[in-house]
């Protein structure tokens, strides 16, 4: 059994003239981490393997969830492939990952998130926003055999405001 954890990062503000890997969060971004990852805190298994686009809104996302989660800094991977908006570098980087992993955390963008929802996933989304978190479960043995899951959470920052 494989379980992915897919993580949108929080809200971004535009005010800062600086490149889109540069965007930071708004308050609003990481308060919406700090909502989701509480929830999750209090369904879920801890997944021990995280990984992160190099972008700054998705790696700060990240570091909220891990420092709730009271996982040192060096627990985050961050990978390149994860920079991805359609979702194929993303699916690349998960068919290849050890089969070893049995759980993991990936923390990125949409249209990526939201694609790879409804591909893999038993439920229909029809947007991940910001901060969203799909959890999908697979039964397989290996990372190279994804293939339909089963969603077994959606977590939405508005729904539980």
């Amino acid at each position: 059994m494989k379980i992915i954890v897919l993580v949108r990062h929080g809200k971004s503000s535009w005010e800062f003239d600086v490149s889109d890997r540069k965007r930071p969060l708004k308050t609003r971004g990481k308060n919406d981490a700090k909502l989701i990852v509480n929830q999750f805190i209090k369904e879920n298994r801890l997944p021990k393997n995280i990984f992160s686009s190099p972008a700054k809104r998705a790696l700060d996302t990240c570091k909220i969830f891990a420092k709730s989660l009271s996982l040192p800094k060096n627990t985050i991977e961050v990978v390149d492939d994860l920079y991805d908006f359609g979702g194929e570098s993303v699916i690349k980087f998960i068919k290849n990952l050890p089969d070893d992993y049995d759980e993991i955390m990936i923390f990125g963008h949409n249209h990526a998130f939201t694609s790879i929802s409804n591909i893999f996933g038993s439920i229909f989304i029809d947007n991940v926003p910001t901060c969203g978190l799909v959890k999908i479960r697979f039964e397989i043995d290996s990372w190279s055999d994804l293939e339909q899951g089963k969603t077994e959470q959606i977590l939405i920052p508005k729904e539980l405001k």
